[in-house]
């Protein structure tokens, strides 16, 4: 049983691409005629693409990414949503937690007396102050901390009842940088005696509405010159 084995004559093939040149290519052979019809389709299409194609796809590519941005934004705020009560309550209750912390906070005309409960905490104790001494008020943002270097003499169970007194006072009010040593004239005697402790104090207090704006006024303008520095 013979197979068909069909075979191109490409020497009929290259006879009909021989002598085009000059020849009007409504004349030329069907082979070259198709394959010039090919070359301006194949033209066309590269032009289409480079001009009008590739960019309408780069921005349907766009779209595309901005439809899923946009549907995982709306899956966001419909879970907001959803649970919109629940963060209502939520809020309500930071707002009450920070208004609870701001009446811990004194007032300016407030800080002599704190000043005096912080005193009266040692000496209920039964301890002798050596140092009480306030230092440079530091601004911050919403606040303003002052810093108390003390210094005091007594019982390790009274520095206890101290630090705990101080703990519980209506005023935020932190001991910070505790260091408790026995005198050296004591240790090199081996007796008893009292103990003394140094800390560094730290209170705080609100700003008032003047402070605040003075506050902000100060930053405006830092941030000015740093915008003015940076044009330069």
């Amino acid at each position: 049983m013979s197979k068909f084995n069909p075979k191109i004559d490409f020497g009929s093939l290259g006879a009909q691409f021989a002598g085009l040149q000059g020849r009007h290519p409504g004349l030329w052979p069907t082979v070259p005629k198709a394959a010039l019809l090919a070359g301006l389709v194949a033209a066309v299409l590269a032009i289409a693409w480079a001009s009008y194609w590739r960019g309408q796809l780069d921005e349907l590519d766009g779209q595309v990414r901005e439809e899923e941005r946009l549907k995982q934004e709306f899956a966001g705020k419909m879970k907001q949503a959803v649970n919109l009560e629940v963060l209502r309550q939520q809020k309500e209750q930071v707002s009450q937690y920070v208004s609870q912390l701001e009446k811990q906070l004194p007032s300016k005309a407030e800080m002599d007396a704190l000043l005096s409960d912080i005193n009266q905490a040692g000496v209920g104790r039964g301890l002798q102050f050596e140092l009480f001494r306030p230092g440079q008020v530091v601004v911050r943002d919403y606040y303003a901390e002052l810093p108390i270097a003390i210094k005091l003499s007594g019982n390790y169970h009274d520095f206890g009842s101290f630090t705990s007194d101080i703990a519980n006072l209506p005023r935020i009010v932190t001991l910070n940088n505790v260091q408790i040593t026995l005198p050296e004239r004591q240790a090199a005697a081996s007796g008893a005696g009292p103990l003394t402790m140094e800390a560094i104090a730290k209170t705080f207090r609100y700003l008032d509405a003047e402070e605040i704006a003075e506050q902000r006024r100060l930053a405006a303008e830092a941030k000015a010159q740093t915008k003015k520095g940076a044009k330069r």
